[in-house]
């Protein structure tokens, strides 16, 4: 009797341990629980996966919402020594359909669009810019 009551609450445990996984990895946010209808119209990532990552987005989103671009930015993958990169573009505007590698990532026509740059370096540390080329008053 003692036996089958310890199996029993071992079972117990272990279903709600499983539970609580499942709970917890499918209630973490994601970038379309965020404000700014965001929606990526371009991505680049270099293809090298034996030194640093370069990953950069260009992204459109609707109205000036800084406090949900660094949320956004802070949600985007990132890579130990490697860097991010979240251009946003006012949904308004055009926006690059591609991104290059090299500065400038995009045509520098379609600057005035720009609204802020979200940035992670190397190292780690975070850079959020309003208005990098002028385009936000």
């Amino acid at each position: 009797m003692i036996l089958k009551n310890k199996k029993f609450v071992f079972l117990i445990l272990i279903v709600l341990t499983i539970g609580f996984i499942i709970y917890d990895s499918t209630s973490l946010p994601t970038t379309r629980d965020l404000k700014g209808n965001f929606k990526e119209v371009a991505v680049y990532r270099n293809q090298n996966n034996t030194g640093p990552i370069v990953r950069i987005y260009a992204v459109s989103v609707e109205g000036q919402v800084w406090d949900e671009m660094k949320k956004y930015g802070d949600l985007m993958p990132y890579t130990k020594y490697g860097s991010t990169t979240v251009y946003f573009f006012d949904a308004s505007k055009p926006a690059p359909k591609q991104l290059a590698a090299t500065n400038p990532h995009f045509d520098t026509t379609l600057n005035s669009g720009c609204i802020a740059v979200y940035s992670k370096d190397p190292n780690g540390e975070i850079s959020f810019k309003k208005s990098p080329f002028g385009s936000v008053q």
